[in-house]
């Protein structure tokens, strides 16, 4: 019997005990994917529920009668599209300029050559464990100071100097290309700078280009600082404005407009996630983060 069991291993054929942990397995799988789906399909189809059947206290996700007009009552809401617009204002300039120093700075770690390079970029990584609950008073003393309270600075000036995810990611991927290509730049008279953006960025493109992504979707939800920094309704960013919604229409049970509202914002970066999965997969991949 062992030997039967030895030839079916070597055979490559799952026995029978292999074959009921894997159902249990993906059984299991399953019923954790249902249970963190749940409450997205759940928000969406409670946008297109009456009030009535929200309130009913019986839990359905069948809207029973449908109402189709929430949705365009959210785009038809002058501060929504203001939040959109202050959001997207505060997501050109860090993507692009923040990018490049990210980029600039990691390509530094990664091939320069300078003193106490190991101990900066500890430093600069031991700053990941310092929560923005304690800096975020701090900050909000030097940025009123400096009169830049209720305006988009707070939320771009620091964010272009750089991301310290970011730049730990990049490096890990130019670890993975040869320094034979920076001794090759170097015998053709190329500086540092030169380098960096004809030979390594080409190179990093996919990886710039996956950061960029979930950091996007990182300044799409921010809620902690734009609620500490903005105060002006005309200043509000996306989530700010979806909890004005929320502290408003939830006075008057209209759960179904302040779910419509949510699913909009929820769009952007669902789609984008969807759209590089694959690409954001690999990229914490080759970092070496599992």
């Amino acid at each position: 019997m062992a030997k039967v069991d030895k030839d079916n291993a070597n055979s490559g054929v799952v026995s029978k005990k292999e074959r009921i942990i894997n159902a249990l397995v993906f059984i299991g799988l399953c019923l954790g994917a249902v249970v963190m789906v749940f409450p997205l399909i759940y928000m969406v189809a409670t946008s297109f529920m009456t009030k009535n059947q929200i309130l009913s206290g019986q839990l359905s996700i069948i809207p029973d009668p449908w109402v189709n007009g929430k949705y365009a009552e959210v785009l038809n809401k002058a501060n929504f599209i203001s939040g959109v617009l202050n959001t997207i204002k505060v997501e050109i300039p860090v993507l692009l300029i923040g990018g490049f120093t990210s980029s600039l700075a990691a390509f530094g770690f990664a091939k320069m050559r300078f003193r106490a390079k190991g101990a900066l970029f500890m430093g600069l990584l031991a700053t990941i464990m310092i929560p923005f609950a304690v800096i975020m008073i701090p900050q909000y003393v030097m940025f009123t100071k400096l009169g830049w309270t209720d305006s988009l600075l707070p939320l771009i000036v620091p964010a272009c100097f750089g991301n310290v995810s970011m730049i730990f990611f990049l490096r890990q991927n130019l670890s993975s290309i040869p320094n034979d290509l920076m001794d090759a730049a170097k015998l053709d008279g190329c500086g540092y700078f030169r380098t960096f953006a004809q030979i390594f960025f080409p190179l990093m493109k996919g990886a710039v280009g996956t950061q960029l992504t979930l950091w996007f979707m990182g300044i799409w939800n921010d809620y902690l600082a734009p609620v500490i920094f903005l105060r002006s309704e005309a200043n509000w960013t996306l989530q700010v404005v979806i909890r004005s919604f929320n502290a408003y229409y939830a006075i008057q049970s209209d759960y179904a407009l302040i779910m419509a509202a949510s699913v909009i914002a929820m769009i952007p970066t669902i789609t984008l996630f969807f759209c590089f999965q694959r690409v954001i997969i690999e990229s914490v991949a080759i970092s070496g983060i599992k």
